[in-house]
């Protein structure tokens, strides 16, 4: 996705034709689009001729990229675990962990790096009705894999504006419930995470389309993906005038929301609740 993109970029900055790129390479319009989308792998060749067409003659960016294509192609740990999953979350769950920042708005359910295995279990059988036992187990060892990486020493930053929704929707019972709102207190105190909290109180907001996540790299050349999951697909988005858009509807998030702390607070008054 990450090289794809690039390579998207590159061509339409030269004004080239998909169709001219394929040809270029001796193969159909339709590769250069399922290349430029992630959805195949990566010959070196190919990408070596395209980046020759694109006009890329400086050896450091050419190796950079070269070196996006051969990382591609190498199956990365979450592959195991693409018979319980959608076909179009693999990709994500390889941006996130490539990820120096996450932006998070989300208003169904605790998002899945801050839910207890607990939680993420009712979720999960929630989500997946008729599923197996042992898929259901896959699908939650997944997300506590996922987890790892906001504890890692090159963790990202993680800021996620949570709607108050989310923490009053039931999924599991009472003791579940209770255990999630005080892992969201515990981890909140994580230094690379800024949780807020988006209270009813507040009424209409600038989040009305639904839950995002906007996703940002170490790498200063590649482009913010922000990702919005469907019923029956996802859409990845990098273009610059899409992304600035969600990029606005989260700042604006943050700013009407409470603070971390005056949120935390909001989460004990739930715990106390509950």
């Amino acid at each position: 996705m990450l090289l794809g993109s690039q390579l998207r970029r590159l061509r339409e900055a030269r004004g080239i034709t998909r169709e001219a790129a394929g040809y270029s390479i001796r193969a159909s319009e339709s590769k250069i689009s399922r290349m430029e989308l992630g959805r195949v792998s990566f010959k070196t060749r190919d990408v070596e001729d395209l980046l020759t067409l694109y006009g890329i003659t400086d050896e450091a960016e050419r190796e950079s990229l070269l070196s996006l294509a051969r990382e591609a192609n190498v199956a990365g740990w979450w592959h195991s675990y693409t018979d319980v999953l959608p076909s179009w979350f693999p990709t994500y769950v390889g941006l996130e962990g490539a990820a120096s920042l996450i932006r998070v708005y989300e208003v169904q359910f605790v998002h899945g790096l801050l839910q207890t295995e607990e939680y993420a279990r009712a979720v999960v059988r929630r989500g997946m009705k008729g599923a197996s036992a042992a898929d259901v187990e896959r699908r939650v060892a997944l997300r506590l894999e996922r987890q790892k990486h906001l504890l890692d020493s090159n963790a990202p930053e993680f800021h996620i504006v949570l709607d108050e929704a989310a923490l009053r929707r039931p999924y599991g019972d009472r003791d579940v419930m209770r255990g999630q709102l005080q892992h969201l207190i515990d981890i909140s105190g994580l230094p690379n995470v800024r949780l807020q909290i988006m209270p009813f109180g507040f009424g209409g907001h600038s989040g009305e389309s639904g839950a995002f996540t906007i996703l940002s790299f170490p790498e200063s050349d590649l482009s913010d993906v922000v990702y919005v999951e469907q019923l029956t697909s996802a859409l990845y988005l990098d273009k610059r005038e899409d992304v600035g858009q969600y990029e606005q509807a989260l700042k604006e998030l943050q700013q009407d929301s409470p603070g971390p702390d005056e949120s935390r607070d909001l989460l004990r008054g739930l715990v106390q609740l509950s």
